[in-house]
């Protein structure tokens, strides 16, 4: 048993049949615009309202093309499915219906099942090979792969936020039918797929939308990564829309994850999103959307989002186990103790007060939100990525003091979240890496180096210099993750522990896990925290976790069942709670609340 998805957007090539073609532009900037087909004599677009252009042509699937939108600018198709030749060449037409999809009884899983592994798709040697991988990340007890954005972007190598082309799966990666594998064989095997999409602004080559479509950016606003778009405009507004229309619906993701709302400035958007993605998906079938949001809005989580990503709860984390402080993290300098009970008692951190490092007010109280309304997790492509030798974790922190950290994020009642490598504790670099164009190139690796002047480690120039070029493939390179890393007696001890705790969290957690909520967090010892959730079933769970080498002698008594001890003590163990431990108990019954 097969079916076929197909999803008509408004703007693009529709197939219409095997022999015809739709061609729909929006370029309220031109009053002329002729489609140029490779083969064909070129033809002029018919103006219709709103500033669309349209025509219908005589090709099918495979055909290529461009538009003509100036006496010297033919561009690629905003809109485009297929982008063989990269950013700068043509579109191609794609026949959506030709792939068969074998997974028809899927319907998705429960967001409280959700643990995901976040990828880089080039870093995992393209669509194909990851979906090689696939039975093995599932065996670790991931039930969710998150992609790092997919849309076309220039050359081979990028994380995937400078894309410019955001209806084409990058074609390095593969073809779309092989994207459309990836996704069927996932749900084939019990993984749901999410993708990363980025709606706050455009990469910087192969972007020619302001020549054609000024209207699409915000005149004299700017984001940090660019031009502002302009979401009060129904055009934009419609194109933003449909792209995640497309990529649920056709490519039948499981969800997306929206990077850096909080640089759109029309919230109002984010909540037609909402509504329409529910609107539109299949009854039955269970699709999430979660936010990376700075923001720290609240009321979008109880309007309906899924979940955010928690970075004050990653911050916290990272300070109390690097003791850096410089940059953002200047905001979790002191108290972090406290600090990391308050984000497993509320989810964010900061809830209006003032930040120490910009001095302005961020975030909304939300402590009455669910335990599942935060993505908690000690690594992501940001948190490595951006520094300037992409170090992760296993490098940095004492291992013993992870150990820990690595349980809490586990057996929390957040939603967890791995970036690839860390289940088997790698120590290789995830680095920044690009495929500009030499001039753009020189300028990224400039600018680069001239923000992390800012770093106390990096205020001499020359040790600037040894920052790697994200332009050198090498840089690239450096991130890759061969197999063979997996196979030494340190990386199966992780993968074992990362196995066992994932079972764990699927026979006690996740049964309980619908509407679980803080019930309390406070501080026990210098750099230890105890935390309790009530569950759906009335039942506690209390985890105590000590960062610090020196024990705790006084801690409350739990006579609960013990699910987790590290260091194990067997049984019930000591009262205390030995440095770097940590010891998780839940009371059935709802006893002890």
């Amino acid at each position: 048993m097969s079916a076929r998805h197909a999803y008509r957007t408004t703007m693009g090539a529709t197939l219409l049949d095997p022999s015809r073609t739709l061609f729909r532009l929006w370029a309220p900037s031109c009053t002329y615009v002729s489609l140029l087909l490779d083969g064909h004599p070129d033809r002029v677009m018919h103006a219709t309202a709103d500033g669309y252009f349209e025509c219908i042509a005589p090709v099918g699937a495979g055909a290529r093309y461009r538009y003509r939108v100036g006496p010297d600018l033919v561009v690629p198709d905003p809109a485009s499915r297929a982008q063989p030749d990269d950013v700068h060449g043509p579109s191609m037409v794609v026949d959506p219906r030709a792939f068969e999809w074998r997974s028809t009884q899927w319907t998705g899983r429960s967001w409280e099942q959700t643990v995901i592994y976040e990828v880089h798709v080039g870093i995992a040697g393209g669509f194909r090979a990851l979906c090689d991988d696939l039975p093995r990340i599932a065996a670790l007890g991931v039930t969710a792969i998150e992609l790092m954005p997919l849309s076309e972007f220039p050359g081979g190598r990028n994380w995937g936020y400078d894309g410019v082309l955001p209806y084409a799966p990058e074609s390095a990666y593969g073809t779309v039918d092989d994207l459309k594998m990836l996704v069927d064989t996932a749900h084939r095997i019990g993984l749901m797929v999410f993708l990363d999409v980025v709606y706050n602004h455009f990469g910087p080559d192969g972007n020619y939308l302001a020549e054609y479509a000024a209207p699409l950016f915000r005149a004299g606003s700017h984001t940090a990564w660019g031009a502002a778009i302009d979401f009060a405009v129904p055009q934009v507004r419609t194109y933003f829309l449909e792209n995640a229309l497309y990529w649920l619906m056709e490519f039948r993701f499981d969800g997306l994850r929206l990077d850096a709302v909080d640089a759109i400035t029309e919230r109002d958007w984010l909540l037609e999103l909402l509504v329409r993605v529910r609107e539109c998906v299949e009854p039955g079938r269970r699709v999430h959307l979660m936010l990376e949001n700075r923001n720290n809005d609240a009321d979008l989580l109880r309007r309906g989002f899924d979940a955010q990503w928690n970075d004050d709860g990653h911050n916290v984390l990272h300070v109390l186990l690097t003791g850096e402080h410089e940059g953002y993290y200047g905001n979790f300098e002191t108290g972090t103790t406290r600090e990391l009970a308050t984000v497993l008692r509320d989810g964010f951190l900061f809830q209006g007060q003032i930040e120490p490092v910009t001095g302005h007010p961020r975030g909304s109280p939300g402590g009455d939100l669910p335990a599942t309304s935060f993505i908690l997790f000690l690594q992501n492509h940001d948190q490595i990525g951006n520094r300037a030798f992409g170090e992760r974790l296993d490098v940095l922190a004492n291992p013993r003091a992870l150990r820990v950290a690595y349980a809490l994020l586990l057996l929390c009642p957040q939603i967890p979240m791995l970036f690839m490598g860390e289940e088997w504790g790698s120590t290789r670099p995830f680095l920044f890496f690009t495929s500009h164009h030499a001039a753009l190139g020189h300028v990224v690796r400039d600018g680069r180096r001239r923000e992390l002047a800012a770093f106390s480690h990096f205020s001499d120039p020359a040790v600037r210099e040894t920052i790697p070029d994200p332009n050198d493939p090498a840089t690239f390179e450096a991130s890759r993750l061969p197999q063979s890393d997996r196979q030494t007696p340190r990386a199966q001890d992780r993968i074992n522990l990362t196995t066992h705790l994932l079972a764990l969290r699927t026979k006690w957690i996740i049964p309980r896990l619908r509407g679980a909520h803080a019930l309390d967090a406070h501080a026990i010892g210098n750099r230890a925290v105890l935390a309790r959730w009530r569950m759906n079933d009335g039942a506690i769970l209390t985890i105590m976790l000590n960062l610090g080498g020196e024990a705790v002698a006084d801690v409350p008594p739990c006579a609960d069942r013990l699910i987790h001890a590290f260091p194990d003590v067997g049984g019930d163990g000591p009262v205390g709670l030995p440095g770097y431990g940590i010891r998780v108990f839940m009371t059935e019954g709802g006893h002890g609340g």
